[in-house]
């Protein structure tokens, strides 16, 4: 299995392109397939990776225009692998829900198998143009996604997400440039592979400069505020299957780059800009949980509840120390699992009712008890319920964020309590009472296809709440090893004394 990341990133578009003389009518049996078979070969990556080494590792090089040191270069690490099983799991649990009845059903499982390379693609990549490449090819299904099977404004949506992103990346695509001609001045050769780059001493001013372009790219992408306006009107007009592979995996794209690039690369740069980050971050967290309160649409409640809690990873990510960034990465797992879900128990409501107004609701405990359950289990994940996968993340970052600011970490936890109003507020209203509108006596519960989508969501909920160790220690033994890079590559001593890990602890 020495290539299989490499099958891991172009099993799915292969797939793709043999779906094109698929039979229509048998096209989701086939993407159900194919993106099983993916999310085995990921998990089969999970039993051969070593958890207690912190490196790289399947590592394959293959160099593609050698003058210029771009090359094929991937690998994987403690960050990453748990990222690439959840962008595995999130595809088949979409193929799976997809409604038979669907228009256009084929075009939308090859438009799925390709995000899912890109996505795949993305997270593995260790050359910076390679990686460029997934992140920009990813824009293409999605806006597809989007403009094709969205609701009533989905072009504006779907141009609006376009045109947001694909800014950002050319600007990060400047920076990426200027670090391959910045290593070139330096050592003499060309180089885009990021091992390559961390070993680069750059001035105070280079670094401002790159984390600027950087910072443009991925910050778009999370989004941060004041860059989130696209990220609602995305969710309110995507289909249910892109609502929940947004959420899931491609918001996680820009906190992975901040963790990837900008960290280990630009160490004195990410602790100056740290003060800017994390003021950010706060008025994400505070501002778009209020913004989630004043919601009528219940999928618009969602959709500014999962901005706030991508605040909740940045402030993790800028703590600079071992809680704060491994709960950070654990986070972005919680996130993608928990968002996901509660995407998907939107989108059966609106295939029953033909709305997401919780006003049209009232007293669906009593009709569907089975659906008001499973979304009780992942609101209180949501909030961060003790025992959830949501508290384990969360408690995390705080603990971590404690060590550099105690009145932001105050700040920051006040969003749980804010985030159980807002949320408790949705349940109450739409689950609670007496039937409010008489249509919905005749609502059914969950079906089979719906409970096989949800079920291994609740599960993973619990199972990593209660026992979180086989995933948090790979990744905190990565975290520890690029703490220690960022500490040894910092070059002002202000820098190593932001940056809070024990050499002893990295194996």
């Amino acid at each position: 299995m020495d290539n299989i990341l490499s099958i891991l990133i172009f099993f799915p578009a292969i797939a793709g392109m043999l779906g094109f003389v698929v039979d229509k009518n048998s096209a989701k049996a086939y993407g159900v397939s194919v993106a099983a078979i993916e999310l085995l070969l990921s998990l089969w990556l999970w039993v051969l990776y070593d958890g207690a080494n912190a490196g790289m590792q399947f590592s394959e090089f293959i160099p593609v225009i050698s003058e210029f040191g771009i090359a094929y270069n991937v690998g994987v690490d403690g960050i990453s692998i748990f990222i690439v099983i959840m962008a595995s799991l999130m595809t088949l649990l979409g193929m799976i829900s997809l409604d038979s009845d669907l228009k256009k059903m084929k075009n939308m499982i090859i438009s799925l198998l390709f995000l899912e390379m890109t996505m795949v693609g993305v997270f593995l990549s260790l050359d910076a143009i390679l990686f460029y490449i997934f992140w920009e090819l990813s824009l293409v299904p999605m806006l597809y996604i989007i403009g094709a099977w969205g609701g009533p404004t989905r072009v504006y949506a779907a141009v609006k997400f376009f045109l947001y992103t694909f800014a950002g990346s050319l600007i990060m695509l400047v920076g990426l440039l200027a670090m391959a001609y910045l290593f070139q001045v330096e050592s003499g050769i060309w180089s885009f592979n990021l091992l390559d780059w961390y070993t680069l001493k750059l001035t105070d001013n280079e670094q401002f400069w790159l984390f600027l372009a950087f910072f443009a790219g991925f910050a778009i992408k999370v989004p941060m505020f004041p860059f989130h306006t696209w990220l609602p009107h995305a969710h309110g007009q995507a289909p249910t299957i892109g609502s929940v592979i947004l959420a899931a995996v491609l918001l996680k794209m820009g906190t992975y780059g901040f963790v990837r690039f900008s960290l280990p690369i630009l160490p004195d740069a990410s602790v100056e800009f740290t003060p800017f980050i994390m003021a950010l971050s706060l008025i994400m967290v505070v501002y778009t949980a209020m913004v989630a309160f004043a919601q009528k649409d219940m999928k618009q409640v969602i959709a500014y509840s999962s901005v706030s809690h991508m605040g909740i990873i940045m402030i993790g990510v800028f703590a600079m120390n071992a809680e704060g960034l491994g709960g950070s990465v654990f986070l972005m797992l919680s996130h993608g699992i928990v968002s996901g879900a509660l995407f998907f128990l939107v989108g059966v409501i609106y295939e029953r009712t033909g709305t997401k107004y919780m006003s049209e609701f009232g007293g669906l405990a009593t009709v569907m008890p089975v659906y008001a359950t499973i979304f009780g289990v992942m609101l209180m994940a949501s909030v961060g319920l003790p025992l959830t996968i949501g508290f384990v993340g969360e408690f995390l970052v705080l603990l971590g964020f404690y060590k550099v600011s105690v009145i932001g970490t105050i700040i920051a936890g006040s969003t749980i309590i804010i985030g159980s109003i807002y949320m408790l507020a949705l349940f109450k209203k739409s689950f609670f009472g007496p039937v409010t509108n008489e249509k919905n006596y005749g609502l059914k519960d969950l079906n089979s296809k719906e409970l096989t989508v949800l079920i291994p969501l609740v599960l993973l909920v619990v199972w990593l709440g209660v026992y979180p160790k086989p995933v948090l220690g790979p990744i905190d033994n990565s975290v520890k090893a690029l703490l220690v890079q960022m500490e040894d590559h910092a070059q002002s001593e202000s820098t190593k004394e932001a940056i809070i890990v024990s050499k002893k602890e990295v194996k």
